[in-house]
């Protein structure tokens, strides 16, 4: 598999007023469409306001940086309008309605992983609009919005050609969107920053698994992901998907490098990660990771909703299940070798403290 792995960072897609879209390009980043994986970043400036579009794709939502309120249309079912934060994740199946807006002065970024395998261009999302220049209302005539709607024409009139803004708009500071429920949150959204550690590694890391049992909506989009704090000078262990599964990694903060090896034992990535970049692990490659002194934090999905990792490294690595004479003969090794190879790593698992 001779496939670019390097990190790449996201290129502005569209929006001025209000906020910006921006997206990760399969001609960039190979493996999106190798691996029907879709990555886009959202931006909103204070009043800025994403309008209401669905998408061919399913995602994970998850909250960068700000605040604000997220508005979610499942099928047949009311509007759920969410109060959203650092650290929230929410899963938005292909097909549901979703809009955005910053109500806050800081800067509300979301970023979007996503599985294309319905999509219309593999590797990228396709974002349908209802409302904007660029929406389903604007796109039919007069006649067919007042028959639909049951509309007198001067009205349908106004508003197929009210419509203006593409993608994103910003609102007057007078203007009230509705107010988020504290009840709509319940089932929709998981706080990666609050929730219960899976992992949890003095000196070494932290991670949230997100799955179908603490958001179950997960099951519906396909995918799972997980939250990762790596400590500085930590290293997570050398470890594979074992269910064919492929991981798509976002640097949230920080930095570090990291090592993927794949077929035949070579190494097809070795590079520094840094905040913004997106990187992905084919399937059954191994990934390692050292953060660099202030640590780093990565944001992850993972092509199915309840993921399966395997070791290489540490208490669970996938080494100390084989016995100690087909060790000394797949390494070559004598039997004192053997004994400290499985001797060491007895007490750490997934992630390693840097060495005294």
């Amino acid at each position: 598999m001779d496939v670019d792995l390097s990190p790449k960072l996201a290129k502005k897609v569209y929006g001025e007023n209000g906020g910006q879209y921006f997206a990760w390009c399969p001609s960039d980043l190979k493996m999106l469409g190798e691996g029907n994986i879709g990555a886009s970043k959202l931006a909103l400036e204070r009043h800025g306001f994403a309008l209401p579009r669905y998408s061919d794709s399913s995602k994970v939502a998850y909250v960068l940086q700000g605040s604000g309120v997220a508005g979610i249309v499942l099928p047949e079912k009311e509007e759920k309008v969410i109060a959203i934060r650092k650290g929230d994740a929410i899963a938005i199946p292909f097909g549901v309605v979703s809009w955005w807006y910053n109500n806050y002065d800081m800067e509300l970024v979301v970023l979007f992983l996503g599985e294309t395998s319905k999509a219309h261009k593999p590797g990228q999302f396709t974002d349908f609009f209802l409302t904007g220049s660029n929406g389903q209302m604007s796109g039919f005539t007069t006649e067919f919005v007042a028959r639909a709607w049951d509309l007198e024409e001067k009205v349908a009139k106004l508003l197929v050609e009210k419509q203006s803004g593409i993608g994103i708009v910003k609102l007057a500071e007078t203007f009230m969107m509705p107010e988020p429920k504290p009840e709509d949150r319940k089932g929709m959204v998981l706080n990666c920053e609050e929730a219960p550690l899976d992992v949890d590694v003095k000196n070494g890391g932290r991670v949230v698994v997100l799955n179908t049992k603490n958001l179950p909506l997960v099951g519906e989009v396909g995918l799972g992901a997980d939250l990762v704090k790596l400590d500085g000078g930590a290293m997570c262990s050398p470890g594979f998907s074992c269910d064919s599964a492929l991981q798509v990694t976002y640097v949230v903060r920080g930095s570090g490098r990291v090592q993927v090896v794949g077929v035949d034992g070579k190494r097809v990535l070795e590079t520094t990660l840094k905040a913004g970049n997106l990187f992905i692990v084919p399937r059954f490659f191994v990934v390692s990771k050292i953060a660099d002194p202030d640590g780093m934090e990565w944001f992850s999905i993972i092509s199915t909703p309840n993921p399966i990792f395997t070791n290489l490294a540490g208490k669970t690595g996938i080494w100390k299940g084989l016995s100690s004479k087909v060790l000394e003969a797949a390494l070559n090794i004598p039997s004192d070798a053997e004994q400290q190879f499985r001797s060491k790593r007895n007490l750490d698992a997934v992630f390693f403290p840097p060495p005294n």
